[in-house]
């Protein structure tokens, strides 16, 4: 395909993203597999060019004036591919499977319209209805908060101490450009370009052996926050298909009991597999039978329980920038819930002296440091571990740490901006006795 038959393509899936309001992922895979003529590279193009359309969904209809799926492509190829118009014009020539040519008012918008003076929601590309929400948390840098939330994410990758380190898996990955990223000591980053095609990490010796896995930094740090240490007894009370179960293995040196479970066994299903690739030999993973409480054996002796919970996913919106179009008032209610409830759950589980390590992978305060106060109301023989105090197993790397992320009285946040990783919060919670 040419680059001008790329761009015809894309236009096509972002008009059915937006008619047929199904999800990018399932519309870019749908369109591969009725055009199958295309390459891997055009798949590829394409699918970089759809996701930051949605990346710049607001700001690229903003400078074009103009909300049609044409107008986002060209707005977005101006803001994020700094694409100037005589280029532009040159793919936009009409020729055959190339875009109509630009029109004399898409030349005027791109020349005489920028950002300077578009509202922060425009700006920083997210949904009005979340202004009030983010600017409860950032304040005037709501709209460039946002804005690096909208950034393209690289490839981040934790190295399982279980097996390897480090230096031996930076040797074994040169060929792909992989770098130490910068506040995890186990963790790789591989920066990617708009139309690159996916590493194929999971086909690397590395990987297969389990020496490797894909975590973005900031999982990895939360992980690393929560303080697990060799012979506690741990339980991930919402493991999902296991990231941060993995990360809490190798801190806790295969020494300890560490208990893995979730309310959805659907979620869990992949994490046996994962376990034993990494030679993880400490896990008791308990899967839900019915309705029987699968942790029922188990009452004050856990020394941590980590709850990576149920949230919105607003720290995420890098690596998926249409769920933010997607997400509605409602769902934040439902999550907010569904913390709560998780919380609730995990009280029993703790003995004397234990702690909840709290976490998600959502900037909202009501999630976050409003969560927590809830909690301590209702519990008040939970205190929160200071967050200078959580954030000392960083070792060299806590003083600049706590000076790049968030802190509240509640814990850290973690964003795009500040940390260069997704956006989490984390907050440690100590039961008294």
């Amino acid at each position: 395909m040419t680059p001008a038959a790329r761009l015809s393509a894309a236009i096509e899936l972002i008009d059915t993203i937006e008619k047929d309001r199904v999800p990018a992922a399932k519309a870019l895979k749908e369109w591969g597999t009725a055009h199958r003529f295309a390459g891997s590279g055009d798949r590829a193009a394409i699918a970089g060019l759809v996701w930051d359309v949605l990346r710049r969904y607001a700001s690229s209809a903003f400078l074009m004036d103009a909300d049609t799926a044409r107008a986002r492509l060209i707005g977005m190829l101006r803001l994020e591919r700094n694409m100037d118009v005589a280029t532009m014009g040159a793919l936009f020539d009409g020729s055959r499977f190339a875009p109509a040519p630009l029109t004399e008012a898409e030349q005027a918008a791109l020349a005489s319209r920028s950002l300077e003076d578009a509202p922060a929601a425009i700006a920083g590309d997210y949904p009005e209805w979340l202004d009030p929400h983010l600017a409860k948390v950032f304040g005037e840098d709501r709209a460039a908060e946002a804005a690096a939330m909208a950034s393209r994410a690289p490839l981040d990758l934790r190295v399982n101490t279980l097996k390897s380190n480090r230096d031996k898996v930076l040797r074994a990955l040169a060929h792909l450009h992989a770098k130490p990223t910068p506040w995890s000591a186990t963790g790789l980053r591989i920066e990617l370009s708009a139309d690159a095609r996916n590493p194929g990490i999971q086909a690397e010796e590395d990987f297969i052996k389990g020496a490797v896995e894909v975590q973005d930094e900031g999982s990895q740090l939360a992980a690393q926050l929560t303080a697990a240490k060799p012979g506690e007894q741990v339980i991930d009370l919402c493991a999902g298909a296991g990231g941060k179960t993995l990360a809490l293995a190798a801190m806790m040196q295969g020494k300890g009991r560490l208990i893995a479970t979730d309310r959805d066994k659907r979620q869990l299903a992949p994490i046996h597999e994962r376990l034993s690739r990494a030679g993880v030999h400490n896990a008791d993973v308990r899967t839900p039978k019915g309705e029987a409480d699968p942790l029922a054996d188990i009452s004050a002796t856990a020394d941590l329980v980590v709850i990576d919970a149920p949230c919105t996913g607003t720290g995420t919106w890098r690596r998926n920038p249409d769920a933010k179009w997607r997400m509605r008032p409602g769902a934040l209610e439902i999550r907010l819930r569904d913390q709560a409830e998780v919380l609730e759950r995990a009280v029993p589980l703790v003995k004397a002296g234990g702690r909840i390590a709290y976490i998600t992978c959502s900037v909202l305060a009501e999630e976050n440091g409003e969560q927590v106060r809830a909690f301590i109301g209702r519990h008040p023989e939970f205190a929160v571990v200071p967050p200078e105090q959580t954030a000392s197993v960083l070792w060299d790397k806590a003083e600049a740490f706590a000076e790049a992320a968030q802190q509240s009285p509640e814990g850290w946040l973690m964003t795009p901006r500040r940390t260069g990783t997704d956006g989490f919060f984390v907050s440690v919670l100590k039961k008294g006795g």
